[in-house]
């Protein structure tokens, strides 16, 4: 392996991270939301390559190079990345990088240009219906100093500021609906419990429309009649319940990002697991969730962020401005989405998931 490339100056950093990329501050732990690309912030981008190869390398896959920094960072119309912040130390906390599908491509064979292009194969269905309305996610992680609950508040909140930013641009582009994402099991994570894992997520989330398909899907276990018995309600949440005690059988614990997206909504779909060449031989789980068919309370509490943020605008704008113009404002930002939403379903045949909550 390449040695990987030292800390960028924060200098340099912080002189990059100027207002009009700052998506706003999080609901917790203090921390502020940004929104880069190399273009316009080519040293804090060479920091959150350097932090994603630091991060992977510790989890047992990786690059291998001396930066996680690849053409989909560099090209012309290249990916944005969210990071969380923390204006304290000075230092990035956090990130995602994604692409909205207004912007993607399709290459000569007619596939969207996307990283998830390199496992996974696109139905025209998909790339007609949804890809127009799709924010595609990767290249999440969280900086090895804060994966640690020592270090307090801000570590423990990292994930969920993450989603902070994640609703942030969904609601900044009204006709963005879905998220397309990956999740990760690393090759050093148990095998027995990673085909637990798998088998929960096809049992539950299954896409019998087959919109996305992984290349060379790997499969879920060399005995699935095994998975069953394990895996034996045909209930989510009585199920959810057998798989987390037969992981901590197993001695570990389900994933964090793996947890976070099965708690997230009832008609998410899973698109297949495949392995991933290109980050260690990792373990990637394709995703489809629509974020206003997430579970009401988590949807409702990364909304809030997007909504206070606008709303400590307008006040700068008018300082006089009424308790009922906040809430008009914010039963506006709500309505207009469902109402898109629910035209969008309907021509193309999907039904809207019931309001439940899992946990």
């Amino acid at each position: 392996m390449e040695p990987i490339i030292d800390p960028v100056d924060v200098g340099l950093i912080v002189a990059e991270l100027t207002p009009e990329k700052k998506l706003g501050d999080t609901n917790k732990g203090g921390n502020e939301l940004y929104d880069v690309t190399w273009h316009d912030s080519p040293n804090t981008v060479r920091e959150i390559g350097r932090l994603r190869e630091v991060s992977y390398r510790e989890a047992g896959a990786s690059s291998g190079k001396s930066i996680d920094i690849d053409e989909f960072d560099t090209m012309e119309n290249p990916y944005h990345q969210i990071i969380v912040w923390d204006p304290e130390a000075k230092a990035i906390i956090g990130g995602y990088r994604y692409i909205l599908g207004t912007n993607v491509t399709l290459k000569e064979d007619g596939q969207p240009n996307i990283t998830s292009s390199h496992l996974y194969r696109f139905s025209d269905s998909f790339i007609k219906d949804y890809l127009p309305h799709v924010m595609e996610l990767g290249r999440s992680f969280v900086a090895p100093d804060y994966q640690s609950s020592k270090a307090g508040a801000k570590s423990l909140f990292t994930m969920d500021n993450l989603w902070d930013g994640i609703a942030t641009v969904i609601l900044n582009y009204p006709n963005t609906w879905y998220f397309l994402g990956k999740m990760t099991i690393y090759p050093s994570f148990d095998s027995t419990a990673r085909s637990l894992i798998i088998h929960f997520l096809k049992k539950h989330f299954d896409d019998p429309q087959m919109l996305v398909r992984p290349k060379n899907e790997i499969p879920v276990s060399d005995n699935p009649k095994l998975m069953d018995l394990v895996l034996s309600e045909p209930d989510l949440k009585k199920d959810y319940r057998l798989l987390k005690d037969a992981v901590r059988k197993l001695g570990t614990n389900i994933p964090p990002l793996v947890n976070s997206y099965i708690n997230i909504s009832s008609t998410m779909k899973m698109l297949g697991s495949c392995i991933n060449d290109e980050l260690g031989d990792a373990i990637e789980t394709g995703i489809l969730i629509c974020f206003d068919e997430m579970y009401a309370d988590k949807r409702d509490r990364h909304m809030e962020a997007f909504i206070s943020n606008k709303l400590r605008s307008l006040r700068k704008r008018f300082p006089n401005m009424s308790m009922s113009a906040e809430a008009k404002f914010r039963d506006q930002v709500a309505r207009k989405r469902l109402k898109a939403l629910q035209k969008f379903q309907k021509q193309i045949g999907l039904r809207p998931s019931p309001d439940i909550e899992f946990l």
